[in-house]
Formats: C-alpha cells, structure tokens, sequence
C-alpha cells in the first residue's frame, strides 16, 4: 500500500502550485499561471484560463494589424510610391516588414504556451489533448477545437492530474 504524499503549505495557499484548474481565473491570474506552466501539457485549466489568454493574444493581433497600416502609412509619407514601383518602394515596405518580424517572434515566443493551455483546457472538458489536431483540418477543424475548448469543466478530468497518475499504483499479476 502507497501513501499519499502530503500536501505542502505552498499548495494548498498557491493557486498556480498544483494542477487543478482555477474557475473565475482573473487576467492576472490566468496570464500567471501561463507563463509558470508555459511547457506543462499535464493537469488541467479552466475556461477563464484559456480565454483570458486568447483574448489578450487576438488583442496583440488587433494591434499589430494597426501598427501595420500605421507603418506602412508613415513609411508612404517618408518615401511615396510612384506607379513605376507596384506600391513596393522601399518605405512603406519595411516599416511593414518590421512589424511583421515583430509579431513573427511573438507567435514563436507564445506558440508553445498557447498549445500547453489548450491540451490542459481539453482536459478539463475529460478529452485529450490529441484534439488539438482538428486545428489543422482546413475548413471546420479549427471550428470543431473551439466548440470542445468552450466544453464546461468535467470532473472526470482529473485524470489528467499529475498528482491522480502519481495516486495509483501499478499492481502487476498476483504470484502463487
């Protein structure tokens, strides 16, 4: 027989501390527990968690899309394209490029955390996180992810908790 191991005080005060997802998850909250678990596919995240982040990403989109038009509007000013050029002179391009290089390594830098809190998210919905697949299946997969991220939390999700593997001994055939 195992015994479990005790939970330390750390735990039991430190929300982010263990695996169990965290409803009513405030921005702070969810953007913390992101950036401490960015590589931790295991345990699970709620709704809050998942969408605070979303939500803060498509606002990042949002704005590089503006900072776009604004580069590429200053950048016109500075050198204005002349019909010869097909609209690719050399100031509205590259004020252009920068921010496109800008957000290229911001998707790299939030890939990885972004996947890790959708696979913990699906686990909370009691799915694994090989559903993260559907995102690339052209026309409706990336539809069908959001309908099972949107899924409401089930209790038979902690099967994903490191601690429950941890909790469960593997009994091999009895010996007579």
């Amino acid at each position: 027989m195992t015994t479990l191991p005790a939970e330390t005080d750390a735990a039991r005060t430190d929300p982010l501390a263990h695996d169990a997802p965290l409803p009513g998850a405030t921005v702070r909250q969810a953007v913390q527990r992101v950036t401490r678990r960015a590589t931790v596919f295991t345990g699970r995240a709620s709704r809050s968690e998942l969408w605070w982040v979303v939500l803060l990403n498509a606002l990042v989109w949002l704005g590089a899309g503006a900072l776009t038009v604004v580069a590429a509007r200053i950048g016109d000013a500075i050198r204005p394209s002349r019909s010869s050029d097909l609209g690719l002179s050399p100031g509205p391009v590259l004020g252009v490029l920068i921010v496109l290089a800008l957000l290229t390594l911001y998707v790299l830098v939030t890939l990885v955390p972004l996947f890790a809190v959708s696979a913990r998210r699906l686990h909370d919905a009691n799915l694994p996180a090989w559903w993260l697949l559907l995102a690339v299946v052209p026309g409706l997969g990336a539809l069908a992810l959001l309908v099972l991220l949107a899924l409401p939390s089930n209790p038979a999700g902690a099967r994903f908790d490191r601690a429950s593997t941890e909790r469960a001994p593997v009994e091999g055939p009895a010996s007579t």
